[in-house]
Parts: structure tokens; sequence; C-alpha cells
């Protein structure tokens, strides 16, 4: 490993809005961390900086992100399949919009191929931790979001989670709730279990608070081998959440 001192974390899927706010952090954290970042196309290193430590490559083939993994400590992946609108919706007329994914981004390709082959890239590289970023609501198999675009991305999302559990890598399973994209760190913060957080109004997580968790699990022993989901109260209600060594102590559940 490159510095003994300072550990190497990729952050895969850097170009999307949850993967671009992590590997900043990683950058900002320079002195506690080497950070590095996986894009798709050379458009979006451009986007996210261009810098050297970000490698293109492809997560459906698994040869294309070797060099990413080789020499990383810990892997945080942040690559999801995301559905488009079909074209000419028009919300005046009522109805709901039709989502369709494009060829070869279909979530069983992207959701559970590609973090398979992540998962495998990391365990023959060595690396001794994993963060994922799923989504609540992987048990119920009716959810409204499997029917997007028939792409079923919950159930393959969940088989990622489980083949991650089952490869005794030292990992952490994060299962957000709704992303928002608003400001992160003012907000009180909640895990539970079992999608218990759907039956509730907190429901909801800003991108920057998951990214903020999975950079805080890097170092904390306790949020190793579990699974949790993530949620959090309102802006101006609770206590915004500071102490995620406390945090993840609540959390029993290892799947």
């Amino acid at each position: 490993m490159s510095d003994f001192s300072k550990p190497t974390v990729l952050v895969t899927g850097a170009g999307g809005r949850t993967g671009k706010i992590a590997y900043k952090k990683l950058k900002e954290r320079s002195e506690q961390y080497t950070a590095r970042g996986l894009v798709r196309t050379p458009e979006s290193k451009e986007k996210i900086g261009g810098a050297d430590d970000v490698y293109v490559g492809d997560i459906r083939n698994s040869e294309s992100i070797i060099p990413a993994i080789q020499g990383i400590d810990s892997l945080i992946i942040l690559t999801s399949a995301v559905p488009k609108m079909k074209p000419g919706f028009d919300p005046a007329q009522g109805g709901r919009p039709e989502f369709y994914y494009e060829d070869g981004a279909f979530p069983e390709e992207v959701d559970w191929i590609g973090q398979k082959n992540q998962i495998d890239a990391a365990k023959a590289a060595g690396v001794k931790h994993i963060v994922l970023v799923g989504s609540m609501g992987g048990m119920n198999p009716n959810h409204p979001l499997n029917s997007l675009g028939n792409g079923n991305i919950l159930i393959w999302k969940r088989k990622a989670e489980q083949y991650l559990a089952d490869s005794g890598i030292p990992y952490t399973i994060i299962r957000a709730g709704g992303l928002q994209d608003k400001e992160g760190g003012i907000r009180e913060l909640l895990v539970g279990k079992d999608d218990e957080l759907l039956q509730t109004e907190t429901r909801s997580i800003t991108r920057a608070d998951v990214a903020e968790v999975c950079v805080q699990a890097l170092n904390i022993e306790d949020a190793k081998f579990k699974a949790f989901d993530l949620a959090s109260k309102p802006e101006g209600t609770g206590t915004p959440t500071t102490d995620f060594k406390a945090l993840f102590s609540q959390i029993t559940t290892r799947f």
C-alpha cells in the first residue's frame, strides 16, 4: 500500500451526484486519506476536476477497473443504474411519466454485475473494507422503484449487497432513503433496519449526508460488518449528527 499512515480510498461512481461529493470529501481530508475516483467517461473525469487520481473504467468490464483498484485500502461503491424519463411526458395532461434504461445500463448489468465485478476485483487486490451504498425498499419486491423501466433495481441491488456480505471482506452496507440535493451536516441522522423507516415520515436523506456517512465509516471500527437503513429528521428538528461512532454503535444488524 502506498503510504502506511494514510489509506488510499477509491470512490466508484465518482461522476454521479453522490459519488462526486464523497470524492470531494476525501480530497478535502488529504491529511487523512489518499483519494481516488472511478468514472465511466473522460467527460465525467473532466467534470470532477480531471485530476490524475481519477481513473476511467467501466464496471461492467472487470479488466477495465483493475488499475483503479490496485493498491487501495478501502472502496466506496456509489455506482447505480439511473432510469431515464421517456420524452413526451406532459404533467399538464396528468398520468405518470414512463421510464426506461439505456441499452447496457439496466440494473442487472450495473447494480448486480457491475457491483459484483468491483467486489471481486477488490477481494483479489486485498482491499480491507468496502462501503456499499444501496437503497431502502429492498424488503418489498413490489416496491414501485422496481417497476421503473421493468428494471427491478432494488432486487439487483439487494443481490449485490448479499454478495458483499458473503464475500468475507469487512463491509458497511448503507441503504439510503430518498436522496435529496440539499446541504448536508445540518440534520439528525437516523439508522434503522428492514425498511422500518419507510413506515415513518422520516425517510429521506441528503446526498451530502450519505457521502459523509461513507467517509466516516472508513475509520470507525463499529461500522464494519454492519448493514443499515439511513434517513434523517427534517432540518430544524432534532440535533445535527456529529458523533458518528455513536451512530454506528446503534446498529446491530449484519444484513
